[in-house]
């Protein structure tokens, strides 16, 4: 009796050891994106692009007009170039809320014309210098914010944050799109094309892979805490969660200084800082790794630039948040 008694036990050990080796493989290949936070490089800098132009990492930038080493007395748009820290000349002066798409060797720049204005303008060019603008997008009776641009299938898309019209935003903020052929000229696609109408959605990152437009958004939490999260579609229409979300959340890792150069009154300031959002997420592929811009603080004013990175490719980082 005994003896079938230790068989059984026996069998029922090696049952739960095959289970637990088997769990804790799946766990491991459902892990997602492990993202390390580097920490603080800037404050009161939000919106801002990674993008690689002639083979240089280079930070797009929406200096805004209070920002605290501009005296210009308006907002405007630069370029850091990441490996020397040199900006480029000012730009688009009394933009607002842009983003960068490199192109070959042309760089595309995108600016609001206010926050919740109804334009939007291209800039163009091929040095970071000499820049031509015209008109992308004119929507009347719409309140438009961050925008973001992707190529897909031989065609270019833009997301486009917006809290105005109600009537189609429902909860604000709520993301649409537009496409155009030759990132100049522009077109909105049907407004059944959104992400999403029953809750926050802001601060849009689009990217395409695989057939699938992948999405990075903000999304407000209870508290309210404010967290970055993945969607992706393959009609824009119908969109699917990644289960391993949020991105990034708050942590006091984001207060981590990254940037030596921080004088002890700035260190004192992100120090003392009260955090309860990851917001504004942008990425880009650079030798090998992801490189990736976020900000963090209180939505409400006090925000700081901060950086991370993924040791993997781009590609790797969408596929594996939706194993």
């Amino acid at each position: 009796m005994k003896k079938l008694v230790n068989l059984a036990c026996g069998t029922l050990a090696l049952v739960v050891l095959v289970v637990a080796l088997r769990t804790g493989s799946a766990a491991e290949k459902t892990k997602g994106p492990t993202i390390k936070k580097l920490g603080t490089i800037d404050l009161l800098m939000v919106e801002t692009t990674p993008v690689v132009f002639k083979d240089r990492l280079y930070r797009f930038e929406y200096v805004r007009d209070n920002y605290h080493a501009n005296k210009t007395g308006a907002s405007y748009f630069r370029f850091i170039d990441v490996a020397t820290g040199v900006a480029t000349p000012a730009s688009a002066k009394g933009q607002h809320l842009g983003c960068a798409y490199a192109d070959g060797d042309t760089m595309y720049v995108f600016g609001t014309d206010k926050w919740g204005g109804s334009r939007i303008t291209v800039f163009q060019s091929k040095d970071l210098k000499e820049w031509q603008s015209q008109p992308a997008l004119n929507l009347p009776g719409w309140g438009l914010y961050n925008t973001s641009v992707c190529r897909a299938n031989g065609r270019y898309l833009m997301a486009l944050e917006a809290d105005k019209p109600r009537e189609l935003v429902g909860i604000p903020f709520t993301i649409f799109f537009a496409e155009s052929k030759d990132l100049l000229n522009w077109n909105l696609l049907s407004t059944d094309c959104a992400y999403s109408k029953e809750k926050y959605t802001a601060c849009p990152a689009l990217r395409y892979l695989d057939g699938y437009f992948y999405m990075i958004y903000l999304e407000a939490r209870p508290g309210p805490t404010y967290e970055s999260h993945i969607v992706r579609s393959k009609d824009l229409k119908r969109w699917e969660s990644s289960r391993l979300n949020p991105v990034l959340a708050f942590s006091k890792e984001d207060k981590t200084i990254a940037n030596q150069k921080l004088t002890p009154e700035q260190r004192k300031a992100i120090s003392q800082a009260k955090d309860i959002n990851n917001s504004d997420v942008d990425l880009c592929e650079y030798q090998g790794k992801t490189v990736i811009y976020y900000s963090w603080g209180n939505q409400q004013g006090k925000e700081f630039l901060a950086e991370a990175v993924y040791e993997g490719t781009l590609a790797s980082f969408l596929r594996s948040a939706f194993p």
